[in-house]
């Protein structure tokens, strides 16, 4: 259901942006808001509220950003120092400005290949991050780089499920819940992680997974029992788990979450819970205050970042320092793409697209396979790249992993199960989506999750279920990530040791194939 939370004041009615109470006795049933009201956001949010209005009495507001991988704007868009500029100017209302990161910045990105999240730690400090969680992507370079990367922060860690496996207290140092006084009130927060196979076993030498939910009742009562007097979750979850966690835990007032790549405003029950999307392209405002007859509001906000927003100066200096560390060397000219590619994740991970053809097409040539299978999450950049010289910088934002490809051997069985448990979350957009290059398929979206494959052929001919075929996938399918699991345990041809780096046999493949003119072909059909 589409709905919008009230008292709504809109921008032409009040002169700034636009700002909504939600209570403690708001709609019990789940609403998405629709991000558009929040667009007309602009600078004017600097601009003190009217004497007496209520959000101006809100003792701390809240500035979120969440999956936040370049640090600098992306089409001008973004951008850390702008980000430090957001907080200083609400500490400069007389607020009390906490920004909080709800996980997702170590990786991946162009950088994050070159300097594993050091970028991105430097800066976060520099924008002045007060507290965060970790998301999926924190995992990427292993635990132990990730430890040390925690060390480095500046800001408060809080982690509620993630654990050191030898003494079973949270990873890194870090607390398993928080309690922060802001004036007269007093506010308890959780941190939550994913548990799912976006973190691949090999990523986690000496650190366990504990599901969010058991995590949160251990948790949430201690808040309680300390009198926290509002209950913040900072989660990096599927949204549907978010509404999970409200359903049983309805002491939680707000969740402050991560994992989406889109702006999300929901209320479930009483609580509210708030995703700004990606790269800082938003920075979400709430205010939260406290009545005295016990009631929460929380005055929300979405506030663009985009070139209106002047850089702080400080935070500016440590981006672009880094910047210019990545040297001459990620300009390296190595061909020519004819067309844009299309790496939007709302398309790319729900139907075959160019740039999906050009990184299956690669990875098959190389290895010399029947087949091959890519997750579409493992396409990135969320971006249209435009047609024209191909640069070094331009491979690492389409492949920021260090995935190696390697080659199995399966039946036309397991072939199957894999291409029906890559669509098994259509029509939704996923990173299990598979691209694919050497078959050809139709996906019937009526019939059941596992069971929607139809008509596949290879080289041609129809699949053979009692056939071996050879397949050439990234090490983290092999390893069973993004729900893969039916390849763990195959034959290996060419194992992760053996196997290439999938960036530099990308990088070879655009210099012996140059010009390229990647298009749909008609690998996957989609009956609708």
């Amino acid at each position: 259901m589409m709905g919008r939370p009230k008292p709504f004041r809109s921008f032409a009615a009040r002169l700034k942006p636009p700002a909504f109470a939600l209570r403690a006795s708001a709609r019990k049933s789940p609403s998405i808001l629709l991000l558009a009201i929040a667009l007309v956001a602009s600078t004017a949010f600097a601009q003190q509220e009217e004497p007496g209005a209520p959000r101006a009495n809100a003792p701390v507001t809240f500035l979120q950003i969440n999956d936040v991988y370049q640090t600098a704007p992306v089409e001008g868009v973004g951008g850390l120092a702008r980000v430090a500029t957001i907080k200083q100017r609400v500490r400069n209302e007389g607020r009390t400005p906490f920004l909080v990161l709800a996980g997702d910045f170590l990786s991946p990105s162009v950088a994050s290949s070159v300097f594993k999240g050091e970028q991105m730690i430097a800066a976060l400090n520099a924008a002045g991050v007060d507290l965060a969680t970790l998301g999926n992507h924190e995992f990427d370079f292993g635990d132990d780089l990730l430890i040390q990367r925690m060390k480095e922060a500046r800001w408060q860690w809080v982690v509620s499920n993630v654990v050191d496996r030898l003494t079973g207290r949270p990873i890194g140092g870090a607390a398993p819940y928080v309690i922060r006084q802001f004036g007269s009130l007093k506010v308890g927060f959780i941190g939550l992680c994913l548990t799912t196979s976006e973190i691949t076993g090999d990523k986690l030498k000496h650190t366990r997974l504990i599901d969010p939910q058991t995590a949160a009742a251990r948790f949430v009562p201690i808040l309680q029992n300390q009198g926290a007097q509002v209950i913040v979750a900072v989660t990096h979850l599927p949204f549907a788990e978010d509404r999970r966690l409200l359903e049983h835990f309805p002491q939680i007032d707000l969740i402050i979450g991560g994992h989406e790549h889109f702006p999300i405003t929901a209320t479930t029950g009483r609580a509210l819970i708030s995703k700004a999307g990606s790269d800082a392209r938003f920075v979400a405002r709430i205010d939260v205050t406290r009545r005295a007859n016990g009631r929460v509001e929380r005055f929300f906000q979405m506030i663009p970042v985009n070139d209106d927003i002047p850089d702080d100066p400080k935070a500016a200096e440590v981006v672009a320092a880094f910047e210019t560390r990545l040297g001459a060397e990620m300009d390296v000219e190595l061909g020519e793409i004819a067309v844009p590619l299309n790496a939007e994740a709302i398309k790319l991970r729900a139907s075959e697209q160019p740039i999906g053809n050009l990184v299956a097409d690669m990875m098959r040539e190389r290895v010399d396979a029947d087949v091959a299978i890519v997750n579409s999450g493992s396409i990135r950049g969320d971006r249209v790249y435009p047609a024209g010289t191909v640069r070094r910088r331009a491979l690492l934002a389409v492949h920021p992993f260090g995935n190696v490809i390697c080659k199995i051997e399966i039946t036309g069985a397991v072939l199957l199960q894999a291409l029906n448990s890559g669509v098994s979350r259509m029509p939704s957009a996923s990173g299990q989506f598979p691209q694919v290059s050497g078959l050809t398929m139709t996906i019937n979206l009526s019939a059941p999750p596992g069971n929607r494959i139809r008509d596949v052929k290879i080289g041609g001919s129809p699949l053979d279920p009692g056939k071996t075929y050879s397949v050439a996938i990234p090490d983290f399918l092999l390893k069973g990530g993004d729900n893969y699991s039916m390849f763990v345990g195959t034959k290996a041809l060419i194992d992760p040791e053996g196997g290439d780096l999938m960036v530099t046999a990308l990088e070879d493949y655009i210099v012996a194939h140059t010009p390229l003119s990647p298009r749909v072909e008609g690998r996957i059909n989609v009956i609708r």
